[in-house]
């Protein structure tokens, strides 16, 4: 049977290494943005456990997949096998061999046929192709998580997310999970374990918080997701604004606060300044946007009164297939009919996804962070240079310019307050932390991201 095999050496004792597999979050963390899956069920890592997960075998055609953990020998391997599935048989061995006292080899090998014996077979190369792509990403992000997870020290971090389902929060919480900490979801609906139910229009109990280390407030109506109508004005403004005197007030009426409150902010506060470089001591805008970024990150005064430390994250675009501003930009630009937008010249400053939590979890250590921090790279892009790069990742054609009065039709305020709007942001105060970004560079980010490695 044809077989793959990948290892990569990691700085961490095996022990630490068979533990972040073993922990909730870990296979979330492992499955690329680049692949349209789903996790549906996990049973962790045992003999017997079962993992079920909704996968694209092809574009736009989904395989369900259902596989069961086996020969599991800590902490020397485990096994997985397919149940149900696309292929004839697959079989996935897990190993992690001591190389010394703080340093560990992780071995992922892979035998698999497919059916339809040498028909079938026509289609090995692919698949090998495949798991290429997936096990370059896998490693890449392992390694960089456990050297990120090494700075809380063993620390145990009681964490508490709003928002857990959006773009961030849906690999934030798998990050934390996976380092051992305890990560609570605050949710509008019926909680289910691990949850606490919160009202982001009126009071609500947080008692179950009391102590927690931080809170990370991600919650809130989506900002360029469609044309701003006054309905969705009001709502994006109750979300953001009334949200977080909600949580805030909450959260200052106990006896033990969180040590922390990190806040997601956005970029849009400065508004459309055009080539200047905006750092944290910059003025803000006079748009609806930075109006509203304004009221979100004033609401939360009252915590830092009962000393809690305050952080507002002033986010620029956040890189990602898997949303966000990279998956829309993608499928035109796939398709050959992909260009600027506008003129092009206006400033994106961006964040790969998993610098973002890496600089959330910062933020949950470090007390130096605190007030308004520009969460970005140093290297932000023009939009024409941004997509020019894309395209080149991609090997599509980005000739096809998309006029400025064609967005502004099409998506009104909103157009001019997000896509069209230039912000050049200098992440002053975290080069003054020493923060380093594990993709501080546009190619390798996307390259990494898109599976393009």
């Amino acid at each position: 049977m044809p077989t793959f095999s990948r290892s990569i050496e990691l700085d961490v004792p095996r022990a630490v290494a068979w533990a972040w597999h073993l922990r909730p979050g870990a296979l979330a963390r492992l499955t690329p943005p680049f692949e349209s899956s789903e996790i549906l069920d996990s049973g962790g890592v045992g003999d017997g456990a079962r993992v079920t997960v909704r996968a694209a075998l092809l574009p736009g055609i989904d395989s369900l997949w259902s596989m069961e953990h086996f020969d599991v020998a800590p902490p020397d391997h485990f096994r997985d096998r397919m149940l149900r599935g696309p292929f004839e048989t697959w079989e996935h061995f897990h190993g992690f061999a001591e190389l010394g006292p703080d340093r560990t080899r992780a071995t992922d090998t892979i035998t698999w046929a497919l059916p339809f014996g040498a028909l079938g077979a026509l289609a090995d190369g692919m698949v090998r192709a495949r798991l290429d792509r997936l096990f370059t990403y896998r490693h890449a992000t392992l390694a960089a998580d456990l050297a990120e997870h090494a700075r809380a020290e063993s620390r145990t971090l009681r964490v508490a997310i709003t928002g857990a389902s959006g773009l961030l929060g849906r690999q934030l919480a798998p990050f934390l999970t996976t380092g051992g900490h305890q990560v609570t979801s605050l949710v509008r609906g019926t909680p289910k374990s691990g949850e606490v139910r919160w009202d982001p229009r009126g009071r609500w109990d947080a008692r179950a918080l009391e102590g927690y280390d931080a809170v990370i407030h991600l919650a809130g109506e989506g900002i360029a997701d469609g044309r701003w109508s006054a309905a969705r004005k009001a709502r994006i403004r109750s979300s953001r604004v009334e949200g977080t005197a909600s949580l805030v007030s909450a959260l200052a009426e106990l006896a033990r606060p969180p040590k922390a409150l990190i806040g997601a902010s956005a970029m849009g506060i400065y508004g459309d300044r055009g080539d200047e470089e905006l750092t944290e001591g910059s003025t803000t805008g006079s748009d609806f946007l930075a109006e509203v970024a304004r009221g979100w990150e004033a609401a939360a005064e009252p915590l830092r009164r009962v000393g809690t430390r305050v952080v507002h994250l002033r986010f620029g675009v956040l890189l990602s297939p898997a949303g966000g501003a990279l998956a829309k930009m993608l499928p035109p630009i796939l398709a050959g009919i992909g260009g600027r937008l506008g003129s092009g010249g206006q400033w994106m400053s961006w964040l790969a996804l998993d610098d973002a939590i890496y600089l959330v979890h910062r933020a949950i250590l470090d007390e130096r962070y605190q007030g308004p921090l520009n969460a970005a790279t140093p290297t932000p892009y023009t939009n024409a240079l941004f997509t020019k790069a894309l395209g080149r990742i991609v090997r599509r054609p980005t000739f096809i310019p998309v006029p400025a009065f064609a967005l502004k039709a099409l998506f009104g305020e909103m157009a001019s307050g997000t896509i069209l709007a230039s912000q050049r942001l200098v992440p002053a105060r975290l080069q003054e932390f020493g923060f380093e970004w594990r993709y501080p560079a546009l190619e390798g980010a996307l390259r990494h991201l898109l599976g393009r490695s």
